[in-house]
């Protein structure tokens, strides 16, 4: 199984979770926190949620900030992408393993959900530019 970013990965829910974790620790001033007990793993920006990992019946799952656009178009494109567990529907979305979702899609999507986060902090509390960070970066 290869985990390139251009690469169909038919990842179970822990690679899912690994790989999105891997790209989350990447990601200038992000804290790994659990608030709601041991059973979610909650990715944070400046004290603000950007993704969150947990166990859906006996499946492992990320939940992602998205753009209602986007979260959409991705839901209409991908049967493992669904509205956000536990959050708004318009705004979050949950992957879910086994399905297209490739390794580099995985890792836009925890970005673009840091970035998401990272525009609505104060400008003086902003650990990157979010109008240019991770855009064509990596």
């Amino acid at each position: 199984m290869r985990k390139g970013p251009g690469t169909v990965v038919d990842m179970d829910g822990r690679e899912l979770q690994h790989r999105a974790a891997m790209r989350a620790r990447e990601l200038p001033a992000m804290t790994l926190e659990f608030p709601f007990g041991p059973d979610y793993d909650v990715f944070k920006v400046r004290g603000k949620m950007f993704m969150f990992h947990t166990v859906l019946g006996d499946e492992p799952v990320v939940v992602l900030k998205a753009l209602p656009s986007d979260s959409l178009a991705l839901r209409q494109a991908h049967a493992d992408v669904t509205p956000g567990y536990h959050m708004n529907k318009r705004h979050w979305i949950t992957l879910h393993p086994g399905g297209t979702l490739t390794g580099g899609m995985v890792d836009e999507l925890v970005t673009e959900s840091y970035v998401l986060v990272v525009e609505k902090l104060p400008r003086a509390q902003r650990p990157v530019e979010p109008h240019a960070f991770g855009r064509g970066q990596r």
